[in-house]
């Protein structure tokens, strides 16, 4: 009674355990790792996906779903990589290259019979230290040079389908994230929650004459509430919701402007831009309220629709950017293009240091760690060796897409970076070439590749860590019911 538990699985499920697991864990990753490879760089390719005889344009954020549900591990790479792009809005292509490659190299060791804790303790091990050489060979930046930030933003968007517009991209970028720059004491804000207030009411109606006297309880109560705001003085009120004729005409009487279902969060932006307070009902309304900090408000046709623009404000502390594109295609590609600039330009300014780009920071990065592996010596140096070697993917990666000799250029780079002062030599995404990344201009911010180091190790180690799954799948309504409908004996 006291023995080892028994497991009975439904005959619709089925388990894998042991080495097999950790292989096709493997080899899922390498599988997403060689897809996404091409997408890496100035010279990225793009995908094309065919499915239901439909041809969907997808970049390396859309590609990453069509292996969404074909394996476990394939749907923990994706996940962990959707958290890098929420958390530092960048490096997902690195994050997925990069955690491919530390499953590939650990391979061998499986094979090699060493457990998998010795190889994920190597792992954590060499993270540690790529964490510290990463703070010693980063620079620090000035976020307070204009042309500093427009060059890093950059090194951001020169990659990307914004490109074309890159000096147009960047300076938008960092005037908004400037823009919304929040400083209390000490710290830097940009985000501001808001919370709005719900009611809401039945009523039942049984007689005619009730009718008529709900009627007239509205019109008394809609001349209340525009009373409420009339004494205020105000020239604008916005709403989320909507506004009666009868609201319109009190207000129009009064010389306000008024402008209805509003989004919650665009309130919250004018309200921050203009210094106002959001009041759930009219009877809260107090003189401190009115927003006395915008300039100018009109309406403006742009193409076959109207926006409404609040400029000229004192101290803006929210802002709206407005995208024009031929397709809804171009402009989601335009938006997340834009997202990740500023979502760059935010970390510079909460992280002011910064690395070379061009696969030059993982040279250095991976020169330093095979030089301290030297010192271990037991059966972890080979898996911390191992780490400093898959680190060299992202500048194999880079010659590779732009079609120069991978053999020739990674051993010119590794022989370069054997010298002293050579931190910064990196590959031309462009040529292929060997060049010094602090002239070409090309940055990365350190939050961004401490992350995606962060990333990728804790993939490796997470399916590293798997070594039993049990799946299953649904019957068929049909097979379920079977050939009596009778449904019995589906479970």
């Amino acid at each position: 009674m006291m023995g080892r538990p028994v497991l009975v699985l439904s005959q619709n499920m089925k388990r894998e355990s042991g080495r097999k697991v950790q292989t096709g864990n493997i080899n899922a990753a390498k599988t997403i790792a060689d897809v996404i490879r091409t997408c890496l760089g100035p010279r990225a390719m793009m995908k094309v996906c065919i499915v239901f005889l439909a041809t969907i344009l997808l970049y390396v954020n859309n590609l990453t779903s069509i292996f969404y549900v074909q394996h476990p591990a394939a749907k923990s790479m994706i996940e962990i990589s959707r958290t890098q792009d929420e958390e530092v809005g960048d490096g997902t292509t690195s994050v997925v290259i990069l955690g491919g490659e530390m499953l590939s190299v650990a391979e061998q060791f499986l094979e090699q019979q060493i457990h998998p804790t010795v190889i994920i303790g190597a792992y954590r091990q060499a993270l540690d230290d790529m964490l510290g050489i990463l703070k010693d060979i980063s620079v620090p930046v000035d976020v307070n040079s204009r042309e500093m930030m427009i060059k890093i933003i950059n090194s951001t968007i020169n990659t990307k389908a914004l490109s074309r517009w890159s000096s147009l991209a960047c300076n938008i970028a960092l005037d908004a994230v400037r823009t919304v720059e929040l400083d209390e004491n000490g710290r830097k804000e940009i985000d501001i929650k808001k919370y709005a207030k719900v009611e809401k009411t039945e009523i039942e109606i049984t007689r005619g004459e009730d009718f008529a006297r709900i009627l007239q309880m509205e019109e008394e109560y809609i001349q209340q509430m525009c009373e409420d705001i009339i004494r205020l003085k105000p020239d604008l009120i916005f709403t989320e919701k909507g506004i009666s004729d009868l609201a319109q005409h009190y207000l129009m009487k009064a010389n306000i402007s008024a402008i209805r279902r509003v989004k919650k969060s665009d309130n919250n932006r004018i309200a921050r831009a203009c210094g106002a307070r959001i009041a759930s009902r009219t009877d809260e309304l107090r003189e401190e309220y009115v927003g006395t900090g915008a300039g100018l408000f009109e309406v403006k046709k742009i193409g076959d629709e109207y926006f409404t623009f609040i400029t000229e404000c004192k101290d803006p502390k929210a802002c709206t950017i407005l995208l024009r594109g031929a397709s809804k295609e171009i402009l989601a590609e335009v938006e997340r293009n834009l997202q990740d600039a500023m979502q760059v330009c935010r970390n510079v300014l909460l992280d002011p240091h910064l690395l070379p780009g061009g696969g030059a920071v993982e040279m250095a990065v991976s020169h330093r760690l095979t030089e301290r592996s030297r010192a271990f010596t037991g059966v972890e140096q080979w898996p911390y060796r191992a780490v400093a070697q898959a680190l060299e993917v992202i500048p194999r990666t880079l010659i590779q897409n732009c079609g120069a000799s991978t053999i020739r250029v990674i051993t010119s780079l590794r022989a370069k970076h054997t010298q002293e002062g050579t931190t910064t030599w990196g590959v031309n995404g462009e040529t292929g070439n060997l060049t010094d990344m602090e002239e070409l201009g090309i940055w990365e911010p350190l939050a961004v590749k401490a992350q995606t180091y962060k990333t990728a190790v804790e993939t490796a180690i997470l399916l590293l860590r798997i070594d039993d799954i049990v799946s299953g799948h649904k019957k068929k309504k049909d097979e379920q019911a079977g050939p009596d409908m009778g449904g019995q004996g589906a479970e």
